[in-house]
């Protein structure tokens, strides 16, 4: 279970990060759509105790509601709470009338605001389809995300949803513009071995590692014969690094070498057209 630490609250009672912003302020432009009659519980109270139970680990309303049932004298403090904690199905029918797009900018905004980038800060992006999210009676495909995860800070700071019938790399320069990528290296597997995606994320001022597989069968060829060569004369005539790992993992030694060229007549010889 993850503990959920109050950096600070402002006079108001609302959650607010180092920097003084409280999460409140990144929603406040979410638009309430419920009737004015019907408003028991403030739109600001029900996003609160549902994203720190969230947090948590809750995984449905109904664990929401026992979260802030559990907390509440917390949550009384902090927010005011007037009419109390919402049941699971006033959390569940107000979240269903928000507009996704717009509670995801704003989630997305509060997340990159409390997320400091580090110089070298790794942002590993990948895909993966939701587990049980397909229903067969209507036809419906499983959900699949492409997610930015700060490893260094162990935090998604974006995620975007592949399109139906598409793949992955259609997601990926969506993702890339919704971050701040200065200064840190972006790591993206195979499939995003793409000469765009890779500009992209010089563009955004970042560095890049791209895995490449045989979905680039030319490019793939060019490496492994270059490697093999040089490798063979232990790199004698290329500028070039080297870093070792030995660890233990599940219970077998696992050692990981790594060798990288840097020399632009090499890479020149790779890619002749960028000359």
């Amino acid at each position: 279970m993850i503990r959920l630490r109050v950096l600070s609250t402002d006079k108001g009672g609302l959650i607010a990060d180092k920097k003084g912003v409280s999460l409140v302020e990144h929603f406040e432009d979410l638009e309430d759509s419920r009737a004015e009659r019907t408003k028991i519980h403030q739109l600001s109270d029900i996003i609160v105790i549902a994203i720190c139970a969230v947090i948590c680990g809750a995984d449905n309303w109904v664990e929401i509601e026992e979260f802030g049932q559990a907390k509440r004298d917390w949550l009384e403090a902090l927010l005011g709470i007037p009419n109390g904690i919402p049941s699971h199905d006033t959390f569940g029918r107000v979240f269903a009338m928000l507009d996704a797009e717009e509670f995801e900018a704003c989630l997305v905004k509060w997340v990159q605001h409390l997320h400091e980038l580090t110089q070298g800060q790794l942002l590993a992006i990948d895909g993966k389809t939701v587990r049980r999210s397909h229903d067969r009676r209507q036809k419906k495909e499983p959900l699949n995300l492409v997610s930015a995860w700060a490893t260094r800070s162990r935090l998604v700071l974006g995620q975007t949803e592949v399109a139906e019938g598409s793949s992955e790399i259609t997601a990926f320069p969506e993702l890339l513009a919704m971050l701040e990528l200065s200064g840190c290296i972006v790591s993206i597997d195979a499939i995003g071995c793409q000469k765009t995606i890779a500009q992209q994320i010089t563009e955004g001022g970042a560095d890049y590692v791209l895995a490449l597989k045989q979905n680039q069968p030319q490019l793939h060829e060019a490496v492994e014969t270059m490697f093999t060569l040089e490798k063979q004369n232990e790199f004698a005539d290329v500028p070039h690094d080297f870093h070792q790992t030995i660890a233990k993992d599940r219970g077998r030694i696992e050692s990981r070498r790594c060798w990288v060229i840097s020399a632009p007549e090499f890479l020149a010889y790779m890619d002749p057209e960028q000359v």
